[in-house]
């Protein structure tokens, strides 16, 4: 016999939650902020994963989603003695997404100006994919003024956005969509 898993606990009916470590702290904390917009993040790249057909691209975007589980589980982990828990990114994760930022950027039209969001669908899940990203970035620089946080997380996060930026870049390219530049006075 199969034993179910209740997924409502009613644990945190009264506005506080478990972080992994056991310790009970309040739903609307810097750190569960921080690892709930990591959440976030890996949730629009699965949506953006249903448009996106390229299979180097989607290998891509499925290891940025393994690796921003490693990094919620990271944020979610108490510090020990003052310690940031241990990385689980690290510097040759980082080296990747530069070498996945130099593939993706491979025969795109040289950078003309600030790119609009948008274009194909695709592109434009993919710019909502960067921003949430940057904001994901900004909120672990807040978490780290109160406890440790690795120090490989925030350099990743800043190198995930960039490359989601060309990214997009590459999807309105791959579907022959013409990208949009800012322009200072339009009106």
């Amino acid at each position: 016999m199969v034993k179910k898993c209740a997924v409502y606990t009613r644990t945190g009916d009264g506005g506080t939650t478990s972080l992994a470590s056991g310790e009970r702290v309040r739903k609307c904390c810097t750190k569960l902020e921080t690892y709930g917009t990591v959440d976030e993040l890996n949730s629009h790249l699965g949506l953006l994963l249903t448009y996106v057909e390229e299979p180097v691209d989607r290998a891509q975007l499925l290891r940025c989603q393994n690796l921003l589980f490693a990094v919620g589980a990271s944020l979610s982990t108490a510090p020990a003695g003052g310690q940031a828990p241990a990385g689980m990114v690290g510097p040759a994760d980082v080296g990747s997404l530069e070498a996945a930022i130099d593939q993706a950027a491979d025969g795109l039209p040289a950078w003309r100006g600030f790119t609009l969001p948008g274009g194909c669908r695709a592109a434009a899940v993919a710019d909502v994919c960067r921003t949430v990203c940057r904001r994901a970035e900004r909120l672990v620089y807040a978490l780290a003024e109160t406890e440790p946080v690795a120090a490989e997380i925030p350099v990743f996060l800043n190198r995930l956005s960039d490359y989601l930026y060309v990214l997009s870049r590459r999807l309105n390219n791959l579907a022959g969509v013409e990208e949009n530049l800012w322009t200072k006075n339009s009106k």
